[in-house]
């Protein structure tokens, strides 16, 4: 198994993301995925700038790929998912049923992303037969069944799943960031600046609930498979994906990569620089907030 790093879900100052990336260059993943895959109003880097950094990742040895964008609301997303589906520089991770269209009408092979909702290998084949390479799982399966849908999938098709990092849950043509603050959506003031890894919602009891991240709904703790290893492999998952947060991002890397070569303590040293509480209820079939060692006491 590879690790790739997945699209970065928030909304970071220039600067920042420049900066992330520069560090990502010499980080043992060996695939980037890059661009704005939540909301459109998130240009700080546009298009062109999103495939400078992607030169000069794919300069280090990187295997870049960019991510359109996951709900399409405007002509102006349109003009932007056509011209990444024209590049033709780099590979192409599809987010939703459109970017599916046109890049098979363009003959361009494409990432299946989570957010088509594959479900089933009669799906699967279809995305293998409009030019499909690779696909995520839905962030909510769990391994039982990905494991009887992997015995019929198409046989050229690379699995990646969504290993460590907030889930994404849900989006909608609202953005919750902005209500939060009791502003407009198209006067957000880009609040979501503010909120590097999200903006946390917890129950009227104090629980941690959700997290708030503009028109996107991830959950409050933070998805970690590096104990599942033994189990991914046993799958034949081809990649883990991580996926970024504000701090600490290099080392969460170095620990997932020191997990597959069976070096010690790597769960312990992970979870002393995660953002919020491990998760994995769903990969065990539970709910989405349990955690393994919880159930096990």
């Amino acid at each position: 198994m590879n690790l790739s790093l997945g699209p970065l879900l928030y909304y970071w100052s220039r600067d920042d993301v420049l900066a992330f990336y520069e560090e990502a260059r010499h980080w043992p993943v060996k695939r980037v995925y890059l661009g704005e895959s939540v909301c459109s109003r998130r240009h700080l880097l546009r298009l062109p700038d999103w495939l400078a950094v992607a030169e000069q990742l794919a300069v280090a040895g990187k295997e870049v790929v960019i991510s359109t964008q996951t709900l399409i609301e405007s002509e102006s997303d349109l003009k932007t998912l056509r011209r990444i589906v024209g590049d033709g520089r780099f590979q192409v991770e599809a987010n939703e049923w459109g970017a599916v269209r046109l890049l098979s009408e363009a003959g361009v092979p494409f990432v299946a992303g989570s957010t088509l909702n594959v479900y089933n290998p009669e799906t699967l084949a279809v995305l293998a037969g409009l030019g499909a390479r690779r696909w995520l799982p839905p962030v909510e399966i769990s391994h039982v069944a990905l494991r009887a849908l992997l015995q019929h999938a198409p046989t050229a098709m690379e699995t990646e799943v969504f290993s460590y990092g907030r889930l994404p849950l849900a989006y909608s043509a609202r953005c919750f960031t902005a209500r939060h603050y009791n502003l407009p959506k198209d006067d957000c003031q880009f609040r979501c600046l503010d909120h590097p890894d999200g903006l946390a919602l917890s129950t009227r009891e104090g629980r941690p609930f959700l997290t708030l991240n503009g028109i996107q709904t991830q959950s409050a703790g933070v998805y970690n498979l590096i104990g599942e290893l033994p189990a991914l492999r046993e799958l034949g998952i081809a990649s883990l994906r991580l996926s970024p947060q504000s701090r600490h991002m290099g080392r969460v890397v170095e620990t997932f990569r020191a997990a597959l070569a069976d070096e010690q303590d790597a769960a312990s040293a992970l979870a002393r620089i995660m953002p919020g509480p491990p998760v994995d209820g769903y990969w065990h079939g539970h709910a989405g907030l349990d955690y393994g060692e919880e159930r096990s006491c």
